[in-house]
Order: C-alpha cells, then sequence, then structure tokens
C-alpha cells in the first residue's frame, strides 16, 4: 500500500511541475507576441507619420522644388477633376491590422495563461489534500518529507495594477 502511496503522490508531484511549466510557457509566448507588438506599434507610428506627412506635404504644395510642385498640382489638378466624392480618402495603413491581430493574440495566451493557472491551483489542492490521507499516504510525505505547495496568487503590484485606471 505505502509502494502504491508514493507511486500516486510523486505522480502527482510531476503532473504539478508540468503544470507549472505549460503557465511559463504560456507566459514566454506572451512575453515575444508583446516585444513583437512594441516593435510593430514603433513601425506603425513612423509610417503613419511619414505618410500623413507626405500627404500633407503635397497637398500644400510645400515641395521644395518648383518643377516637382508644379508636377504634383498637375496631377492632382487631373485627378480631383475625374473625382466627384467630396470626402478625404486616407490610404489604408496595414500596420493598424498587425497590432490589433498582436493584441489579439495577447488576449489569446491571457486566457491560456488563466487557464494554465486554474489547472495548477486544481492540481496543488488535490496534493494538499493527498499529503494528509490517513494513514499511508500520510506515512509516505513524511518519510519523503513532501510538505503542502502554494497555490498560485498574483503578486500585491498585479492586485494594486487591477485597480487603477488604464485610459
Amino acid at each position: 500500500m505505502k509502494v502504491k502511496a508514493k507511486n500516486y503522490l510523486q505522480q502527482l508531484e510531476q503532473k504539478i511541475q508540468r503544470n507549472a511549466s505549460q503557465i511559463d510557457n504560456y507566459l514566454e509566448q506572451r512575453v515575444m507576441v508583446l516585444q513583437n507588438c512594441a516593435r510593430l506599434v514603433d513601425k506603425a507610428i513612423d509610417l503613419d507619420k511619414t505618410t500623413f506627412e507626405n500627404i500633407a506635404k503635397y497637398r500644400s504644395g510645400g515641395s521644395d522644388v518648383d518643377e516637382v510642385r508644379n508636377q504634383v498640382s498637375t496631377q492632382l489638378d487631373a485627378v480631383s477633376s475625374k473625382i466627384n466624392i467630396a470626402f478625404e480618402n486616407y490610404p489604408d495603413l496595414q500596420a493598424h491590422t498587425e497590432i490589433k491581430d498582436a493584441m489579439q493574440q495577447n488576449m489569446y495566451l491571457q486566457r491560456e495563461i488563466t487557464a494554465a493557472r486554474e489547472l495548477y491551483n486544481d492540481t496543488v489542492n488535490t496534493w494538499n489534500r493527498e499529503i494528509f490521507v490517513w494513514p499511508t499516504k500520510q506515512i509516505v510525505a513524511a518519510k519523503e518529507g513532501y510538505t503542502t505547495r502554494i497555490p498560485f496568487i498574483a503578486s500585491q503590484e498585479i492586485k494594486a495594477k487591477a485597480r487603477e485606471l488604464f485610459f
């Protein structure tokens, strides 16, 4: 009976370690997604700024060379004479779509992290309960030096941030 109890507790301990590892894997993926998202935001800002500066420059005729300004003006006149629509049409910048996709990936990973933490906590709860089952598991746990484990809890910093305004 003791061998069976020892095998059970060892398997449960391995399950706890696997669950903890899964949380780490999701956290690592989330860090990578957020790092990529940060780079995308930087590039999107630069792209938007450059694109809209160029649009404003060409619309205002702010070109440095008169020849280029006249050529752009002629092209704009030709295009505007063909267009009967009275609203501004700005380019569709795809960088924002990539940022949206990265943020959706982040939200997905956050849900996976939450689920993995719940699974970990359930397994830790089972562990904490099982090491006190009398007599066999409690004797094996005492002999092997098994003690209770602490379930995942959010840090005080995270709890404080959760109460803050984000926008």
